[in-house]
């Protein structure tokens, strides 16, 4: 009893020496690797826990009642009820394809995403590689070409706006003077010409942002790869296929994720330009969801658009990832 009461006493003895020499190097600033890592990401993960997951949580909770936000109603848990309006009823490729309200905006951010993003890319891949080269005037050409990305999207939907307008716009003044049109064409109040309107936009603006990341990801690449496949006699195209994109897949991947993920959410663009008409013919899904929730007050189905939203941007996330993404390149 006397040796077990002893061996408990110098255990606690050597608890408090312990404590007390964590203390002393706290007060002196002297932290381990571990404690300092935990220090430095407290304030990032609570940040994101207030900022990020907090709000998409409460948006799912939302989701499954209604009367969200405001009490215009009484609150009144409702579970999956609020997906259910907004999918409609009908088989699901009737819906995808025929379908109006969310399936229309599903629809057209598909559209909108799925054929902007891949010529932006091609597009700025090709940027990319002419500003690679040594030019006079190279930085100049690098600074000139970020003048449309760097323009606020709603003013450039302004812009543009007046640009298309079917009885002063500055496109139709031009197509009719080199004989192209005969009459003056109103692109954004046609439902057939609309969404196409907004997309040469998007690309105008978004390409140069495209050819920004991929640059940074060219000059990356180590001079000496390309002098030995030159001297091993491989041609410009061959370095540009066995090279160029194997190394580029990581900034590849960098590039379209943080493209696409703002293209599939488009609102200032397609806000500032049409509204969504003619027809919703240009109403993506975030202005859907902000034209239900702010507009029709209909905060319960907005919370589940919202929701659907943002698993699809997941889903879109992870396939790039589970693509493109290859440690090995590193």
């Amino acid at each position: 009893m006397v040796d077990t009461a002893e061996a408990s006493s110098e255990s606690r003895a050597r608890e408090r020496a312990r404590r007390q020499s964590r203390l002393q190097r706290y007060r002196n600033l002297q932290f381990s690797e571990e404690e300092l890592a935990v220090i430095l990401l407290t304030p990032v993960v609570s940040f994101l826990l207030a900022v990020s997951f907090y709000p998409i949580f409460d948006t799912v909770v939302g989701s499954l009642y209604t009367g969200y936000v405001l009490e215009i109603n009484p609150r009144e848990f409702v579970g999956l009820e609020n997906y259910r309006s907004i999918y409609g009823s009908g088989p699901l490729l009737d819906q995808f394809l025929n379908g109006d309200g969310f399936w229309n905006a599903l629809r057209v951010s598909l559209i909108y995403t799925f054929v902007s993003v891949p010529i932006e890319l091609v597009l700025g891949l090709g940027l990319a590689l002419l500003l690679n080269r040594e030019f006079r005037g190279k930085y100049f050409a690098q600074a000139a070409i970020l003048f449309p990305w760097a323009i606020p999207t709603v003013i450039n939907a302004r812009i543009w706006a007046w640009m298309f307008n079917g009885q002063y716009g500055v496109i139709n003044d031009l197509l009719i003077r080199v004989g192209i049109l005969q009459q003056p064409f109103p692109f954004l109040a046609r439902p057939d010409t609309a969404l196409y309107s907004m997309l040469f936009i998007t690309i105008w603006k978004t390409s140069s942002f495209m050819a920004l990341i991929l640059l940074a990801g060219l000059q990356s690449i180590p001079d000496h790869l390309y002098e030995a496949a030159r001297m091993d006699g491989a041609s410009r195209v061959r370095q540009f296929w066995d090279i160029t994109l194997p190394l580029l897949k990581p900034t590849l991947l960098v590039a379209l994720i943080f493209r696409t993920l703002p293209a599939f959410q488009a609102f200032g663009l397609p806000f500032g330009l049409t509204g969504g008409g003619p027809a919703s013919a240009t109403t993506t899904l975030v202005l859907f969801d902000h034209q239900l929730t702010f507009n029709r007050l209909n905060f319960g189905e907005g919370a589940a658009t919202a929701t659907v939203i943002t698993l699809i941007a997941l889903a879109i996330a992870m396939v790039y990832v589970g693509t493109l993404y290859e440690p090995e390149v590193r």
